[in-house]
């Protein structure tokens, strides 16, 4: 049995150009989608110097953020940079060299899931690399982001409360950039949501280059559906927009998990074990419940299910881990998805002899409280309808690109409050 609470902070995205309802998509409208949102259709021409200067975090504080991230020690980086500026002083004072500290508009630094992508991954890391120096691109296989949030930020935060006014402004308009799917951007989003619950505002907004396989939130916010080609002038395009987009601000899922006690989970980057304890019901509500609970919860930055689709979702996930060679692309994965989809039932529920496989209404129960009220409201859904998920959702974009909210009238929207 599981429980769920959910609860809505605001994360901070940037926008990658015009976000417009999805409709029904083909690979081939996927790929002229990505040609516009990265710019490909219009005569924006990037200078690399400029994109540069507008970027590029200075050198001594690029050796801070790395120190203190390689030695887990924000301290580290402090005196790493404290000791390269006093050089440069002594350096500055003697004639022989000329002081270029200067805090640039838009510092980027960018995430880089390797393994997203198929063979792009690696490739977008390499560019990236050239463009903007290994200094200011992680590779997530090697440095997590809550590294990055516990070190490399705070090394930052510690210099400007010593009156580093570069690193004051380096902290303040700092943006960041993720190279993956949906998964990867929540699991950075994440890390960075933690600042808000210590009270190290700002948050830092975060803007996407799409390497998974559905891309929703990408989608949503703008950065295209897919990204099939590692041009340098595509990725100067990215960087670009990141440093000039628009910001704006998205509601995240805080979801707990509550699960008799003794059952193993394999829990993923976006879920994490909190304290064991009673449960309890807060207000009434039908059924046996376990005296003693595990609890886990995370933050979802697009949508979370449960029904069919988590299902397959799980089984893709658990065999690109064990056969990573087969997934080598959005194409063959969502190949794998369909594979999966068909062999659990997806289009056959009608057709199964297990009354439990024919729809969630057969193995679930719903229920929800409202806002300031004590009790438990069972939702009821048609019985003859074969219900194969439940999707909270706050974008306009699912399962690849998908509409779910079709096109209601606005009579409707009102009567629901959505608007």
């Amino acid at each position: 049995m599981s429980r769920f609470s959910v609860s809505e902070p605001e994360e901070l995205l940037i926008n990658g150009g015009n976000v417009e309802a999805p409709a029904r998509v083909s690979a081939r409208a996927s790929i002229v989608e990505t040609f516009k949102e990265c710019g490909l259709t219009a005569a924006l021409r990037v200078d690399r110097e400029d994109l540069r200067r507008r970027i590029l975090i200075p050198r001594r504080l690029r050796a801070a953020m790395a120190e203190a991230m390689r030695r887990k020690d924000a301290e580290a980086g402090v005196r790493e940079a404290e000791e390269a500026a006093a050089a440069v002083v002594e350096a500055v004072s003697s004639g022989l060299g000329a002081w270029e500290d200067v805090a640039p508009e838009a510092p980027i630094v960018v995430f880089v899931n390797s393994l997203s992508g198929g063979r792009v991954g690696p490739i977008v890391k390499g560019r990236l690399i050239e463009l903007i120096g290994n200094e200011q691109v992680f590779d997530l296989s090697e440095i997590k982001p809550s590294d990055f949030v516990q070190y490399g930020l705070a090394c930052l935060e510690i210099l400007s409360d010593h009156g580093d006014r570069c690193a004051k402004s380096t902290r303040e308009n700092l943006r960041v950039m993720v190279a993956g799917g949906d998964g990867t951007v929540g699991w950075v989003l994440g890390s960075l949501g933690e600042l808000h619950q210590k009270n190290r505002e700002p948050m830092p907004p975060t803007g996407i280059i799409p390497l998974g396989t559905g891309n929703d939130l990408s989608r949503s916010f703008g950065w295209g559906g897919s990204f099939p080609f590692a041009w340098k002038s595509v990725l100067k395009r990215c960087l670009f927009k990141s440093a000039t987009g628009q910001i704006s601000h998205l509601d995240s899922w805080h979801v707990l998990i509550s699960l008799p006690d003794g059952e193993t989970i394999d829990l993923p980057h976006s879920l994490k074990l909190t304290e064991k304890g009673i449960f309890s019901q807060d207000g009434n509500i039908e059924g046996d419940s376990p005296d003693q609970v595990t609890c886990v919860e995370g933050v979802f930055y697009n949508y979370f299910s449960v029904g069919m689709d988590a299902q397959v979702a799980y089984g893709f996930h658990h065999f690109r881990e064990a056969k990573p060679h087969l997934a080598q692309g959005p194409i063959a994965n969502k190949l794998i998805y369909t594979g999966y989809s068909c062999a659990q039932g997806w289009f056959f529920t009608h057709c199964m002899s297990d009354p439990n496989l024919r729809g969630l209404n057969n193995i679930l129960r719903l229920s929800v409280k409202k806002i300031n009220s004590s009790v438990w409201e069972e939702l009821k859904y048609a019985s003859q309808c074969s219900v194969r998920a439940i999707v909270a959702l706050n974008l306009h974009s699912y399962g690849s690109g998908r509409n779910p909210w079709g096109s209601p009238k606005p009579e409707y929207l009102l009567k629901v409050s959505f608007v």
